[in-house]
């Protein structure tokens, strides 16, 4: 049985967790799920790894809300680029769901944008899971999680 990590933090304004966990078991079944939750978005790539070596996940979807300050883009950067060299030394997909606080034009947004993109994320882990050739078919069509998706350039 397939593994699908879910690793999210208490930082958070929106529990993005859950919406994965709704998303994922909405739409297909044949897997487990393993939630890890930690404080902050710099704690989320040695989570990750956890659950690779340690719970023996195949894909694990890494979930998190930085804030609008400076300080907090340069955290999220050094989050992302931490869930990088995890993907490369467990040679595993983690997929990197990040809502910014100024994403959205207030809370209400801001929430929706959160479940939607865990949402989108959540269908991407799937189909990277069990149906890899969907994504090859999807190739340049310009999606984008949460917002609207950018049109497709045509030769």
């Amino acid at each position: 049985m397939k593994k699908i990590g879910i690793v999210d933090t208490t930082f958070a304004r929106y529990n993005m967790g859950k919406s994965a966990i709704d998303e994922l078991r909405s739409n297909s079944t044949g897997f487990k799920i393993i939630r890890y939750t930690v404080p902050g978005i710099k704690d989320l790539p040695v989570a990750c790894k956890k659950l690779f070596e340690e719970q023996n996940c195949d894909i694990v979807m890494a979930l998190g809300m930085p804030g609008p300050k400076p300080i907090d883009k340069q955290c999220a950067h050094e989050a992302s680029t931490g869930l990088i060299q995890t993907q490369l030394i467990c040679n595993k997909h983690i997929i990197e769901v990040f809502v910014h606080e100024d994403e959205g034009k207030d809370d209400k947004e801001l929430a929706w944008l959160a479940d939607r993109r865990a949402r989108e994320h959540a269908i991407n882990v799937l189909d990277l899971l069990f149906k890899p050739e969907k994504l090859i078919k999807m190739a340049g069509s310009g999606l984008r999680e949460g917002f609207e998706d950018a049109k497709p350039i045509k030769n």
